[in-house]
């Protein structure tokens, strides 16, 4: 009976055992389970707060802080800092909360010093650049891998401070990844209580660093489209100005036929043409190309040809024109910037035309020779592009240059848009193709000319495009049987 007794206890006793042990375990569960869900709303929330941020369209400060906070909040970490990639592979503390420590030795001095502690940790930080590779930032950046570091006293790579309140237990450190380019480096310190870092500690913040990464992400890209956005009103408002600038009808003469193409290679163009009304039935014609392109070319046309009006008024010279024009121009231009310029007065009455040319493509003039043979001939002129040299040298080398223009012969202003136009062959149009062309077109019209020249450039060209703008203007002397 005895043995029967002993038995039944020592069952009892393995089954109370047996249940304590299944009831902890069960226990232990129930609390992963809750840790999981904890986990799981963390990051949900975090993701919600990314999304709310975004739809705000916050500035990069604001969302690099908002992360910052959401971390910190999520993790129970004491700090928390950003590292953002910058050019030259480095990276820079650009966010920080709380007293996150200096990733170099620290000055105590300096410390015992600042009004601020935190202010100044945050100005050291952001004045810090990590190399790839440096440091336990710098080892992440360059390996794209976290890092958890439970205990971190005696880990090499954390630099420890004298300080206590600097001091390193417990770090996360992962990187900013989106679609495996690097942006940033992700770094926690020290949770709230004394415990260490966990796995699943780092399981969130490996989580909420992707959100960040995407929200980041997102941020550069929602910039690029307002930049562009901007870019493109800019560029609509410099066009439908320049379309101010040119002249859409010309003055009426019984003697002169003009006509104009403008093709720009992008919204903004850096040509401009003009034809201007001048006393005793003159007409002045002038053609220009303004280095680079975009708005400072647009702006810079603008100004030349609201002073070319004013000084073509003022002076019956074109090379006194350009003279002037030059001194001013010259101020309003960068350095690395010049305008190539054509002006020509054609005087009917006289049968002249009189032109300066500063560094732009040679004119073409359309007339018989003394044997009768038709020929487009370059009109042969010096001269040097407007703010290319100091103005004593500009005014010395630029002159007049005066043609017969007589009834029939025609006048061909173009920039080097056409003959540098390229074909599949990297080949380019040339002049001789043009002047060449120009000759079989001396019984057309300044309009047919036109046309002609540019189909020509758009046959040449096949399926290249054109990388820069295309203006051209013909000029023709009404002959005797059509006036």
């Amino acid at each position: 009976m005895l043995p029967f007794i002993i038995g039944l206890l020592a069952g009892l006793c393995l089954s109370f055992f047996l249940f304590l042990l299944s009831r902890k375990e069960l226990k232990q569960v129930e609390e992963s389970r809750l840790r999981v869900d904890q986990e799981k709303r963390i990051a949900v929330n975090f993701m919600h707060n990314m999304a709310l941020a975004m739809s705000r369209e916050p500035s990069r400060k604001d969302l690099l802080s908002r992360i910052n906070h959401a971390v910190i909040t999520g993790t129970g970490a004491l700090c928390c800092c950003i590292f953002e990639k910058v050019e030259g592979d480095r990276l820079k503390g650009v966010a920080v909360e709380g007293l996150f420590p200096p990733q170099r030795p620290l000055s105590q001095k300096a410390l015992e010093q600042a009004l601020t502690r935190s202010q100044m940790l945050e100005q050291i930080l952001r004045s810090e650049e990590i190399q790839m590779g440096e440091g336990i930032i710098g080892e992440v950046a360059q390996t794209r891998k976290g890092v958890l570091i439970p205990v971190a006293e005696n880990d090499p790579r954390i630099v420890q401070h004298k300080d206590p309140s600097l001091a390193v237990r417990s770090m996360i450190v992962t990187p900013l990844l989106f679609d495996d380019r690097l942006l940033g480096v992700l770094a926690v310190a020290n949770p709230d209580d004394d415990r260490s870092f966990s796995t699943m500690d780092e399981a969130l913040v490996i989580s909420m660093a992707e959100q960040a990464a995407l929200a980041l992400h997102n941020l550069d890209n929602l910039n690029d489209r307002i930049e562009k956005q901007k870019l493109d009103l800019d560029l609509t408002l410099a066009r439908d100005v320049q379309s101010l600038l040119l002249p859409t009808s010309f003055p009426d003469s019984t003697e002169l036929e003009i006509h104009a193409l403008y093709t720009p290679a992008q919204k903004v163009s850096g040509d401009f043409y003009d034809v201007i009304t001048l006393p005793d039935d003159r007409v002045g014609v002038a053609i220009a190309d303004v280095s680079g392109k975009g708005i400072p070319a647009s702006l810079l046309m603008a100004i030349c040809h609201t002073s070319l009006r004013h000084y073509a008024q003022a002076y019956e010279s074109p090379a006194e024109v350009l003279r002037k024009l030059n001194a001013v121009m010259s101020a309003e231009m960068r350095k690395d910037m010049f305008i190539t310029l054509v002006y020509a007065v054609i005087d009917p009455a006289a049968n002249t035309l009189t032109l300066a040319r500063a560094g732009h493509e040679l004119p073409l003039h359309l007339h018989r020779t003394s044997n009768g043979e038709f020929i487009a001939e370059p009109v042969g002129s010096e001269g040097m592009a407007l703010g290319m040299v100091p103005c004593d040298i500009f005014d010395e080398v630029i002159q007049d240059v005066t043609i017969p223009f007589a009834a029939g012969e025609s006048f061909l202003l173009y920039t080097d848009g056409v003959t540098e136009t390229t074909n599949l062959d990297d080949e380019e149009y040339s002049s001789k193709r043009l002047r060449n062309l120009f000759k079989s077109l001396r019984e057309e019209r300044p309009e047919r000319v036109n046309l002609e020249i540019f189909e020509s450039l758009e046959h040449f060209k096949g399926d290249s495009q054109h990388i820069d703008d295309i203006t051209l203007v013909a000029v023709r002397r009404k002959s005797q049987q059509s006036t």
